[in-house]
C-alpha cells in the first residue's frame, strides 16, 4: 500500500474517531493488508487494519456479526479510500493461550447457530456447482497471458469434479447453513482473559458451515477425514446440530466437508493468480498449491 495514501487512510480514521496521533506498531503486512498496534499519548492502544479488494468489507461484516450477538473485536471507526478500507478496531491485547479443537467447536457452535444474515454472499448447491466451473475460467484467463502452459492436469481435474458437482453438491443447504467465517482457524480465534472473539471477517459468507470445520486444520497437511469427523463430533456435543455428522451428496459428511473446501480453496487461489495478485512470478507455488488441493478434492469427492 502507498505510504501517502496509508497515512490519508489512518488521518480519516483519526478524525472520525476524535483521537490524536498514535505511535505505531506493524504487526502483520502483506501485499493486500496489513495491521498495526496503535499506542496513544494516554496509553491507550487500538488496532489498524488496512485491506484493499476483496477485503474492503470487513467492516460491514463485523458490525454485523457484533449486531448479531457473535463475539468479535469492536469496530471504533472506518473509512474507504482510493480503494483501501481502514479500520480502527478495538485492541484485545495478546491471546492467553492458543486456541484448541475445543474452542473452536464451541465458537463454531455459537457461529453457526447466529441468525443468518441476507447481506453476505451466498454459497447454496448451485454455487458449489459452479466452482470447478470459475475455476476452468480462471484457468482459460490464465492461458491467454500465456501463464499455466503446462498445466492439462489442473483442467482435466477441474473438469472430473465439475462433471461430478450435480451428485456431490447435494446437501449443501442441509444445517448447519447460514454465516460461514471461511477463514476459521486456531489464528482466527483471540482466547484473551475476557473471554474468546473470532477474528478476520473479510470473506465471510452464507453457506455451508462444514465448510469452516473443514477449514479449522488448515491445509498444509493432507486432509485427515478422521481427524475431521472427531471435530464434528465434538461439535455436536457442545451444541452443533447432529446434522452435521450426515451423510450427503452420498459421501460422509467429513469427505464432503473437506472435499468441497478444497474446491473452494482451490477457486480462490486461482481467482488470486489472474485477479486480486496477478503476478506470473508467483504462478509455481500457485500452481503446486492447486495442484495438492486437487488432489486431495478428487479422492475425498469420488469424482
Amino acid at each position: 500500500m502507498d505510504t501517502k495514501l496509508n497515512a490519508e487512510l489512518l488521518d480519516s480514521l483519526l478524525t472520525i474517531s476524535g483521537r490524536p496521533n498514535p505511535a505505531r506498531e506493524e504487526m502483520r503486512v502483506w501485499s493486500m493488508s496489513g495491521v498495526e498496534r496503535l499506542t496513544f499519548p494516554d496509553g491507550t492502544t487500538a488496532i489498524f487494519k488496512y485491506a484493499k479488494k476483496p477485503f474492503d468489507c470487513e467492516d460491514q461484516a463485523l458490525r454485523l456479526a457484533h449486531n448479531l450477538g457473535i463475539p468479535v473485536p469492536q469496530v471504533l471507526a472506518s473509512a474507504v479510500q482510493d480503494g483501501w478500507l481502514g479500520m480502527l478496531l478495538e485492541d484485545l491485547g495478546s491471546p492467553i493461550r492458543d486456541a484448541e479443537d475445543l474452542d473452536g467447536a464451541t465458537a463454531a457452535v455459537v457461529l453457526h447457530g447466529t441468525r443468518s444474515a441476507a447481506s453476505l454472499p451466498l454459497l447454496d448447491q448451485q454455487g458449489l456447482r459452479a466452482l470447478p466451473h470459475r475455476a476452468l475460467d480462471h484457468l482459460g484467463q490464465l492461458r491467454k497471458e500465456e501463464r499455466w502452459q503446462d498445466a492439462d492436469d489442473i483442467g482435466d481435474a477441474l473438469e472430473r469434479i465439475a462433471q461430478a458437482a450435480d451428485t456431490r453438491s447435494a446437501g449443501a443447504t442441509m444445517a448447519p447453513f447460514g454465516w460461514v467465517h471461511s477463514e476459521f482457524h486456531p489464528t482466527s480465534l483471540h482466547i484473551g482473559q475476557h473471554g474468546w472473539r473470532l477474528l478476520d471477517f473479510a470473506r465471510a459468507f452464507t453457506g455451508p458451515g462444514l465448510l469452516d470445520l473443514a477449514s479449522w486444520h488448515g491445509t498444509l497437511d493432507a486432509a485427515d477425514p478422521v481427524r475431521l469427523r472427531a471435530f464434528l463430533e465434538s461439535y455436536v456435543t457442545e451444541g452443533g446440530t447432529p446434522d452435521a455428522l450426515a451423510e450427503r451428496g452420498g459421501l460422509a459428511a467429513e469427505k464432503w466437508a473437506l472435499g468441497w473446501h478444497r474446491v473452494w480453496a482451490v477457486e480462490w487461489f486461482m481467482e488470486q493468480a489472474i485477479r486480486w495478485i496477478n503476478d506470473p512470478v508467483s504462478d509455481p507455488a500457485y500452481i503446486k498449491v492447486v495442484r495438492r488441493h486437487l488432489t486431495d478434492a478428487l479422492q475425498l469427492l469420488e469424482a
